[in-house]
């Protein structure tokens, strides 16, 4: 439980103190950067325009085998195309247990997982953010109504939703003078 949160605790503190002027580099920790979508970085893993409803957030597990929701679940229906939420490599297109699942290892300890996926890729391909790697399938444990997006940080599940949407708080700035 105690490395969980701790890795959580690592990421987000990672995502909220970059620099913007670091947002543009590719590598190291600035990558984990949160981006509007649409903009550099990560995106959402489906539809072209617009972030879709999210069915349900992430729910950090106690232990590793605890319960919880590893992922969020994004409203889909079946047949639509599933996207890389950003470049990298596929590491895994195959069935788990029922369902069809799409791992891609985007570097820096991160990994996404996306089902039910039925793969448009093959394991080794390199994939960019926003290319098609697949569509929706049946199954999955909200039925063929939602793709489930999972992120794992140096093998950690952690909430992928700070990729794409920008948590910091707002700060309000003094008007300008005159």
């Amino acid at each position: 439980m105690m490395e969980a949160c701790a890795a959580s605790a690592a990421l987000v503190a990672a995502l909220l103190s970059v620099p913007a002027a670091a947002a543009d580099l590719p590598d190291g920790p600035s990558s984990l950067r949160p981006h509007p979508a649409g903009s550099s970085g990560w995106a959402w893993p489906l539809r072209d325009a617009g972030p879709p409803s999210v069915a349900r957030t992430f729910e950090e597990a106690e232990s590793a085998w605890g319960p919880g929701h590893r992922g969020v679940d994004l409203v889909a229906a079946h047949g639509d195309q599933v996207r890389s939420p950003a470049a990298g490599t596929v590491a895994f297109a195959g069935v788990v247990v029922d369902r069809p699942v799409i791992s891609i290892d985007h570097g820096n300890g991160l990994r996404t997982s996306l089902e039910p996926v039925r793969a448009d890729v093959n394991v080794g391909d390199e994939v960019a953010r926003g290319q098609v790697v697949g569509d929706i399938a049946d199954g999955g444990h909200c039925g063929s109504g939602c793709l489930h997006w999972g992120l794992r940080l140096d093998g950690v599940y952690t909430d992928p939703l700070p990729t794409i949407r920008d948590l910091r708080p707002s700060i309000l700035l003094p008007p300008p003078e005159p």
